[in-house]
């Protein structure tokens, strides 16, 4: 008798415990969710602002306003080089630590010690294409 209820009580304990796990899967996707949907709200809210309208059109497009001269970068072959600049998250900025004056200080102390290779400057470095 003891042995029936202890299987019975085990089969249901662990019917309970996949339960508990499948909850908790479901609670983390729709945690993920919802960071989706806000972040699409924050692209939305952004597609509403006329700069940033104007900015896309000139980086995807090369638009440029009526009196300007458009200039592109090409590479060796011919190619455009894509900017790698782009406009980060506004919430992924509040993370960063500002650095202390202190340090900023205290580090051109040690530069002031011990300065750089004069060959080690990019303009020693940079050698125009051959003819």
């Amino acid at each position: 008798m003891v042995a029936v209820l202890a299987v019975s009580y085990a089969s249901s304990m662990r019917a309970y415990l996949q339960q508990r796990d499948h909850i908790a899967d479901l609670n983390a996707q729709i945690a993920e969710t919802g960071q989706d949907i806000e972040a699409l709200e924050r692209e939305k809210q952004r597609w509403q602002d006329d700069a940033y309208v104007e900015m896309q059109a000139r980086e995807r497009f090369g638009y440029v306003m009526p009196g300007e001269t458009g200039y592109q970068v090409i590479d060796e072959n011919g190619e455009p080089l894509d900017s790698p600049d782009q406009l980060s998250d506004p919430d992924s900025v509040e993370g960063i630590e500002p650095t202390p004056w202190w340090e900023t200080a205290w580090a051109s102390v040690e530069a002031a010690g011990d300065p750089e290779d004069p060959a080690d400057r990019p303009e020693q470095k940079i050698q125009a294409p051959a003819p």
